[in-house]
This record gives C-alpha cells, sequence and structure tokens, in this order.
C-alpha cells in the first residue's frame, strides 16, 4: 500500500495562524495585549511551543511584545494587512521548496525539462490563496472570490 505526500502545514502554521487570530478577535474587540497563557489556553496550544513560534512571528514585526503588567502581544499592524501567507513564511520559511530549492531554482535535463515549470505553478497556486486572504479575512469568514470558488469544486472537501 501506498502512502501519498502532499502540502504539509505544519503545526507551527497551524499554531501561528491560530494565535494570530487570537490576536486579531482581540484586536477587533480593543482588548489590549495578551499574553502567551492566555494565548494558549483559548485554542489549547502548547505554552513553550508557541513562545517559540511568536518569537519569529516577532522577529518578522507580525506581532509586537508590550511589557508591564498588563503585557503581552498585539499585531504588529492591522489583521486586513497581514496575510496568512505572511504567518507562514515567518514560521517555516518559503512556501514551497523542492529538494531544498526554491522551485525556479530547479533544473532537470531530457524529459523533465519543464518540470520546473510545474512547480513554479504549484508555488503560484498557494500564494494566489495564502497571499490573497489576509487574517481579518479568515477570522471574519469572508474570504477572497477566488478562495470561495475553490472550495465551491465539486471535489474541493474530498480526499483523494
Amino acid at each position: 500500500m501506498g502512502q501519498t505526500a502532499g502540502v504539509d502545514i505544519s503545526a507551527r502554521v497551524d499554531y501561528a495562524v491560530r494565535g494570530m487570530l487570537i490576536l486579531a478577535e482581540a484586536d477587533a474587540d480593543e482588548s489590549g495585549p495578551l499574553s502567551i497563557d492566555a494565548l494558549a489556553s483559548q485554542q489549547e496550544l502548547p505554552r513553550k511551543f508557541l513562545e517559540a513560534i511568536f518569537a519569529d512571528l516577532r522577529r518578522a514585526d507580525l506581532v509586537v511584545s508590550r511589557r508591564g503588567s498588563r503585557g503581552g502581544y498585539v499585531l504588529g499592524r492591522a489583521s486586513r494587512e497581514i496575510s496568512i501567507g505572511d504567518i507562514f513564511r515567518a514560521v517555516d520559511g518559503p512556501l514551497a521548496e523542492v529538494r531544498g530549492l526554491r522551485p525556479h531554482q530547479t533544473e532537470y535535463q531530457g524529459v523533465a525539462t519543464h518540470l520546473p515549470s510545474l512547480w513554479v505553478a504549484v508555488r503560484a497556486s498557494l500564494r494566489e490563496v495564502l497571499d490573497d486572504t489576509s487574517l481579518e479575512d479568515l477570522r471574519t469568514g469572508r474570504l477572497p472570490k477566488r478562495v470561495r470558488q475553490l472550495l465551491a469544486a465539486p471535489d474541493a472537501w474530498r480526499n483523494r
């Protein structure tokens, strides 16, 4: 029995997006900074892992940490200005790699000569979804038209 491989959305990306959604909600509610403990408890995320993830998000200027008794994390900019792709790259690096290379850096001989074009198209399709969907779009459920179209495809929710 063969195994199928696909695009791997890591726990780091999943936890980062979930944490950022909590911050976006706090921003919308004007409830101020949230501690790592508060973020972790709201989505039942591992605290230590979340600390490391938020360090990456801070380095990417997607969050800002505030010190003091009412300290914690806030978004680095408006949620409508942060794409899911920004979050993905901040915690996991490039959206697509082929054996450690960017898709456009791959090169093949013979019958596989045109394979880099396919890898670049795969990366472009990931960008189309992840870079065109803002944190605010995801928080409110008002996804971009192209994402809604993809979700409406007859086999979108079918495993294969």
